[in-house]
């Protein structure tokens, strides 16, 4: 599909992603990733572009997310969670969402979601949840995904969510502390199963996790949100909760470890097309966005 992209800019982009975070191994079931809006290009602004192409990162794509992006004359978005997710059949300024779209196709600016491909990679979102929670690979017995995909090859042990399985028995508010220095957060919801147990087993997943950890006999649920219900079914059972709030448990992650590994790839994918580029010489700057935000805040 990249190579029938028009602009060398979203071709690099687009393959840098799919190196990273293919498609492939997303849960096209539900999820609706890939290219989701390529802009025309718009040679009226070169002139007003950065020296670099800006790929802007970002979780959610809100009107003021699409306000920082054309301020930063950015070539390209990359929102973890798509924004175009069900059937359209207008594109109208009426409804907030369209009108982004419709504002960002004006500037030039394309979009891309990733999104579950993220959950699902060896060193994704939820690996990087793990080693927070865990503290490091070095404390854990084992980690394995919750449920497999059949993912292309050098990802073939990709899936959905995370079991761990730590050495030693550790204390719910030490888990909860590792938590909180990972994420920077200083309040979580708890809710305490343990009885004055250790805790030596937990499932985890990114964003919300309810539908991932139906009947897992685990001691810990670690994730963005769960239901009351679930919560509250969870503890009956003897199942501690650490719940963040969605997007807490996937933001970080953005400035941890997507920035730095895309912009490597980038620089890589450039200089396939650069030489026969008069645009962006000097290749791509990601920029993690200072505008996205979870929308509640803990008070």
């Amino acid at each position: 599909m990249s190579n029938s992209l028009r602009s060398p800019v979203v071709r690099t982009v687009v393959n840098s992603i799919q190196r990273l975070y293919p498609s492939a191994i997303a849960d096209k079931t539900w999820d609706n990733t890939g290219l989701l809006l390529e802009s025309p290009h718009r040679s009226d602004l070169v002139a007003s572009r950065p020296k670099k192409h800006v790929v802007l990162l970002t979780i959610d794509l809100t009107r003021s997310v699409v306000d920082e992006a054309i301020a930063l004359r950015s070539s390209m978005i990359i929102t973890y969670h798509p924004i175009i997710f069900r059937p359209m059949k207008s594109l109208t300024f009426a409804d907030s969402q369209q009108e982004s779209l419709l504002r960002l196709a004006q500037e030039g600016i394309s979009v891309y979601s990733p999104h579950t491909a993220v959950d699902a990679t060896i060193g994704g979102v939820n690996d990087w949840l793990a080693e927070g929670i865990s503290g490091g690979e070095a404390n854990e017995e084992s980690r394995e995904v919750i449920e497999k995909v059949n993912g292309p090859e050098g990802f073939e042990d990709s899936g959905m969510g995370r079991i761990v399985v730590l050495k030693e028995g550790t204390e719910l508010g030490e888990l909860v502390k590792r938590v909180k220095a990972h994420l920077g957060m200083k309040k979580l919801m708890v809710a305490d199963g343990t009885a004055g147990r250790k805790i030596k087993k937990l499932a985890l997943c990114a964003g919300s996790g309810g539908s991932m950890f139906k009947n897992l006999n685990v001691d810990l649920f670690f994730t963005g949100e769960l239901s009351h219900h679930e919560a509250l079914a969870a503890k009956e059972k003897g199942i501690s909760v650490i719940s963040c709030f969605h997007t807490n448990t996937e933001r970080g992650f953005l400035s941890a470890v997507m920035k730095p590994k895309l912009a490597d790839v980038l620089m890589e994918e450039w200089k396939k097309v650069a030489e026969t580029e008069t645009e962006g010489k000097e290749g791509f700057e990601v920029v993690v966005s200072k505008n996205d935000r979870d929308p509640y805040d803990i008070i």
